[in-house]
């Protein structure tokens, strides 16, 4: 059981979404005017980074353009000369700034391509990062600084930014209408979150089609990080469970599925999820339009921005998935403020030696 208090500081952070989604649209103007990124980043190859939680956020932001690709900076501080081929700009994407690969990636990336422009967005003004020789700095509201441990607000509106420097129009359309949507539809995802962290027993599968494969990513290090891993989480694809993954799915393993916008990648969701029907496999949970779920799941939880495009709905359908860890740790009897009292992991990485770089070849 949990106990009073434990976890207020991350509901209030989830909770505080939908109100800090169009601060972070006016400040990625006042940006775009400040620096130019208008003229810096149109048809260029731009690659986002971040780690963790931010690396998702930054292949998140990544599909809302056709020439962008995201490269996490725990790859991209190991072997960055391959990944930077053809990158015009760089986007750092974090929360803190403090982690030690997120300023070692930016002299890095300085040192061998001295031409790329680099730009941090970041909820830190003060941190190694925003002191690394960058060419500019979007600083998010202060609020979306997180305090709890895990990464909530923050994932959201770094999200949002890297989206709306791409397409601003479109992520300003769904942020108008998922504020206002959202804000009203949050206890209805709350309750059905709880429920739903009530029914998790041992495994929990969690699955998007390919536009929201970094939401899938995002939900199932939430559900594992604020448990401190009592609960195994597999990511997949629809399509990708069959090939192997399934294997792992049980009677009463939990399998958390967000539909499509898209009707034909929904078809084969569909198709999927009548298979493990057929199979008695599974406790089948929908993110779904409540109307449009086709009697396939065992519970739905409402999607927040079920008409949106797939490649713009990762900040919005998030919340849910925030919730149900946020509910699942505390049936676990973890505060989901600290969910790793014993230090195993940290709200700034730690541990992180930078060793010289090889000489470019």
């Amino acid at each position: 059981m949990s106990n009073p208090g434990q976890g207020e500081v991350t509901r209030q952070e989830i909770f505080q979404q939908p109100e800090l989604w169009p601060t972070t649209l006016a400040r990625v103007d006042a940006a775009t005017q400040r620096l130019d990124l208008g003229k810096r980043l149109s048809e260029k190859r731009i690659l986002f980074t971040g780690a963790g939680t931010s690396a998702y956020a930054a292949r998140a932001a990544a599909t809302a353009g056709a020439n962008c690709l995201a490269v996490p900076t725990t790859d991209l501080l190991i072997d960055a000369e391959r990944h930077l081929a053809g990158v015009d700009v760089l986007v750092s994407l974090a929360r803190s700034g403090g982690s030690p690969e997120s300023a070692a990636v930016v002299e890095r990336v300085r040192a061998l391509g001295p031409d790329i422009f680099q730009l941090a967005i970041t909820c830190n003004p003060e941190s190694a990062l925003t002191r690394s020789p960058l060419d500019g700095i979007l600083l998010l509201d202060p609020r979306t600084n997180d305090r709890s441990l895990v990464m909530t607000s923050s994932f959201s509106n770094l999200v949002l930014a890297g989206q709306a420097l791409l397409r601003r129009d479109a992520v300003g359309e769904a942020v108008d209408l998922s504020a206002r949507h959202g804000a009203s539809l949050l206890p209805a995802i709350d309750e059905a979150c709880r429920l739903v962290a009530g029914a998790a027993r041992e495994r929990i599968v969690i699955l998007s089609s390919s536009p929201l494969q970094a939401w899938a990513q995002e939900a199932g290090l939430k559900a594992l990080e604020m448990t401190a891993g009592a609960f195994p989480v597999v990511t997949e694809t629809f399509l990708g469970l069959r090939h192997g993954p399934m294997s792992f799915v049980r009677g009463d393993t939990l399998v958390i599925a967000l539909l499509s916008s898209d009707p034909s990648r929904r078809l084969y969701e569909q198709d999927l999820l009548r298979e493990l029907r057929a199979k008695r496999i599974g406790y089948l949970v929908g993110i779904a339009d409540i109307g449009k779920s086709d009697g396939l799941f065992d519970a739905v939880i409402p999607a927040m921005a079920p008409r949106l495009a797939d490649e713009l709905r990762t900040p919005f359908e998030i919340v849910a998935a925030q919730l149900f860890g946020y509910h699942l740790s505390l049936s676990k009897g973890i505060d989901p403020d600290n969910p790793s009292p014993g230090g195993v992991i940290n709200r700034v990485v730690q541990g992180v030696t930078i060793h010289p770089a090889r000489p470019a070849r």
